[in-house]
């Protein structure tokens, strides 16, 4: 592999996109990154080369959301991503990552609709009440997500579906989201190690995009903090929605 203008002309946007969402901006640009980056290297390359540079996004991210959590959420939905991991490593070979993405875009598509059509369709009633925490809804979406995110790299979108509900304080959602995903990112490592993914190779291109990483994900945590709740939650699933349909476009091409 070299790291040539090609290279960069793939792995800069990606990298700025992964960042911005991992800085607390929304799932659905991390979910371009790999896509983008696999344009010029193999998808299992790209995906390794990804690991170490969101480790380091999640280490910023941690500190600037040091302050804000939600701590019962997370108490709730990590769990079942601690499972949800262990059973992709177990279960990876016998499903295929396209009926996976396939399965998770329709929710996601589904979930978001649902949305956007109760509070701005014909009968609309505006934005509902919260929902309670439900932990076998929790323990559930959780498993997906890690599933998903060790499978397919799309653990977000079923984070969002048993989060958002909840209608979180905008900085706890995030703090939530960015302390769920550093802990399943860094369990993930065992695995990547285990299949010999993380070569000098790949983490020399880890490294060279580092720099850029760390700014993009500082810009997603500063707009977020800007962000009010009556514009963070219809963007955050306007986000989700895309995020589906990016999904739903890569498992059926």
């Amino acid at each position: 592999m070299q790291l040539d203008l090609l290279f960069f002309a793939a792995a800069v946007p990606a990298v700025l996109l992964v960042g911005l969402s991992k800085g607390g901006l929304g799932g659905a640009f991390a979910l371009m990154g790999v896509p983008l980056l696999a344009l010029v290297v193999d998808p299992l390359k790209a995906a390794a080369i990804f690991l170490p540079i969101l480790i380091v996004m999640d280490i910023v991210a941690l500190w600037a959301w040091r302050h804000h959590n939600d701590r019962r959420t997370l108490l709730m939905i990590l769990p079942g991503g601690i499972f949800g991991i262990a059973l992709g490593w177990a279960t990876s070979a016998m499903v295929p990552p396209d009926a996976l993405r396939f399965l998770i875009a329709l929710t996601t598509i589904l979930f978001a609709g649902r949305y956007f059509y109760q509070v701005y369709g014909p009968r609309s009633q505006g934005e509902r009440p919260p929902l309670p925490q439900r932990p076998v809804a929790a323990t559930f979406w959780g498993t997906v997500a890690g599933y998903a995110s060790f499978v397919a790299h799309a653990g977000g979108p079923p984070f969002q579906i048993y989060v958002l509900p909840l209608r979180l304080d905008p900085k706890s959602y995030t703090g939530a989201s960015v302390r769920f995903f550093a802990l399943v990112n860094a369990i993930k490592l065992i695995p990547y190690f285990a299949l010999g993914a993380l070569d000098l190779e790949n983490l020399t291109a880890s490294a060279t995009l580092l720099p850029l990483a760390l700014v993009a994900t500082m810009m997603g945590a500063a707009i977020v903090r800007r962000l009010k709740a009556e514009v963070f939650y219809p963007l955050t699933y306007g986000l989700a929605l895309v995020a589906g349909l990016k999904l739903m476009w890569d498992a059926v091409m």
